[in-house]
């Protein structure tokens, strides 16, 4: 899809660059796929699913993390930001300064805070956009185990579409 115009391929690849340098690896990953769960955006899900067990987590506790991130072993800190990101995700305008006095209760500071409203409203932008393109997971994604794939709402369907075979595997 991008590679219609690849200077926008290119730039926002930069931009995913920037907005990651400036926030924890593994707290990024979380806020991301917390985005991208709220958006209905399979694609995404999976991908930051798959980002979550190669480096931070294994499959059992990434699944706890996506059945309920509250009641998954989570630092506090992250459980805010999850929360938070959920809100940005769902509503950004209705985002409040109780909202932001949660996380500063948590020991975020306002870089921080900025960090995860950057990081969902790209994600907001890039899952809008391949929605609206109609983009279908990538195969390397079926390896992912089932139940990470059923958490974010992958369907055997979903990959199907993308070989055009309807009927699935």
């Amino acid at each position: 899809m991008l590679a219609l115009r690849p200077e926008v391929y290119h730039a926002w690849l930069r931009l995913g660059e920037v907005v990651r340098a400036g926030m924890d690896p593994r707290r990024y990953e979380l806020v991301t796929l917390t985005a991208a769960r709220r958006l209905g955006s399979t694609y995404c899900g999976l991908a930051h699913a798959a980002a979550l067990l190669e480096r931070f987590y294994d499959d059992v506790a990434l699944r706890a993390i996506m059945a309920d991130h509250h009641d998954a072993g989570l630092a506090p800190a992250d459980v805010a930001a999850m929360d938070f990101a959920d809100r940005v995700a769902a509503d950004p305008a209705g985002v409040t300064e109780g909202d932001i006095a949660v996380l500063r209760g948590h020991g975020l500071a306002d870089d921080d805070i900025f960090q995860i409203v950057l990081a969902v409203c790209l994600r907001r932008f890039f899952s809008g956009l391949l929605s609206a393109v109609g983009a279908v997971p990538d195969p390397v994604f079926r390896e992912l185990p089932p139940g990470v794939r059923t958490a974010v709402g992958a369907t055997d369907e979903a990959f199907a579409r993308q070989r055009g075979d309807a009927g699935g595997s």
